[in-house]
């Protein structure tokens, strides 16, 4: 056995901020997995999913991607139509990771939820999102202990994704000023593509009522283990079943580094972004376990849109990857093997 096929896929879904305009269209019509799988999200919605679907395959949305009645739909679909397509290949993930709204996608892969109900919690979550400020997040080239001095009026640290990668997160006037001090300090910084402040305390309102939502839905323990990117480790059967832990996740930080931590110390690992953008997988390719070649990462999807032939050309690749990694022998969770694509 090489040591490729010594490593155990865990499946990567990521968050807000991945989305971008017609991500994954190129597969809609032309995979039947992929599409059958976003199809099945976006009926859910009724009406509202079937204009989340005019504006994904429209060069010029009526409505912004950054919009939550886009990015929040849309995201999921792609995440759990990804995590769709590439398990249909015959992969058995060891592992699921998801960051932010891809933990949601993950729950539903990993049988926590079922999908109708996933899909109903997620649009209530919209529906509520409405009712607070309008805020936003920025992604800060700097350690949380150097942005201290700009966690004031309700900005707060919303994600950790590597030493020296964090997001601030808070209402949009408080966050504009923290703009313009990190500009003054030299700092490099990016807004997020989201006009919600996402894992901060903002979203508060949001939780009490999808806390009564959750407990409603029958959740059950994951099937494959879940690692949470909220506790930085696996999924316990207690935390699976636990209306106020999922409710209360818009606003908890999310701790991607740790959990990608724990994950990697945990086994020689494949980590396969099923999701847009590569945003997951940049921050992977940083992570020791990687570089020294331990552990490997593969993207299924182009960093940005660039045409339908190049998300074809991405998945087919990844396909291709994936059988060769397997090999033959593999017999055991993460490591069936694939079958070469016909496409």
């Amino acid at each position: 056995m090489t040591d490729l096929q010594r490593r155990s896929v865990v499946l990567m879904f990521p968050g807000t901020g991945a989305q971008h305009t017609q991500m994954a269209a190129g597969l809609y019509g032309h995979e039947p997995v992929f599409t059958d799988a976003v199809d099945s999200v976006l009926a859910l919605l009724g009406a509202p999913g079937e204009a989340a679907r005019a504006d994904w395959l429209a060069e010029r949305p009526a409505v912004p991607m950054e919009s939550d009645a886009r990015s929040a739909p849309l995201l999921f679909a792609v995440d759990y139509a990804m995590g769709r397509l590439v398990e249909s290949w015959g992969v058995r993930p060891a592992a699921y990771l998801g960051h932010s709204m891809g933990e949601f996608a993950a729950a539903v892969l990993a049988g926590v939820f079922r999908l109708d109900d996933a899909v109903r919690l997620l649009w209530e979550r919209v529906r509520l999102q409405r009712t607070t400020p309008a805020g936003g997040m920025l992604a800060v080239a700097a350690a949380p202990g150097e942005l201290t001095g700009c966690l004031t009026d309700g900005v707060v640290v919303g994600a950790v994704n590597a030493p020296r990668h964090t997001v601030l997160s808070g209402p949009r006037a408080a966050l504009e000023a923290v703009a313009r001090r990190l500009t003054a300090d030299g700092r490099t910084f990016r807004r997020l593509a989201t006009r919600t402040p996402y894992h901060s305390p903002a979203l508060a309102p949001l939780v009490a009522e999808t806390e009564a939502l959750v407990r409603g839905m029958p959740l059950a323990p994951p099937r494959t283990p879940l690692y949470s990117a909220y506790t930085a480790r696996p999924l316990s059967a207690e935390q699976a079943v636990d209306a106020a832990f999922w409710a209360g996740q818009p606003t908890a930080p999310v701790l991607f580094w740790r959990t990608l931590e724990r994950v990697l110390a945990d086994g020689d690992r494949l980590l396969v972004e099923a999701g847009p953008a590569q945003s997951l997988t940049v921050l992977a390719r940083g992570h020791r376990a990687v570089r020294s070649g331990r552990s490997a990462v593969l993207a299924t999807l182009p960093p940005r849109a660039l045409g339908p032939e190049e998300d074809r050309r991405a998945v087919r690749a990844a396909r291709e990857r994936l059988s060769a990694w397997a090999g033959p022998t593999a017999d055991h969770s993460g490591r069936l093997p694939v079958e070469l694509p016909a496409s």
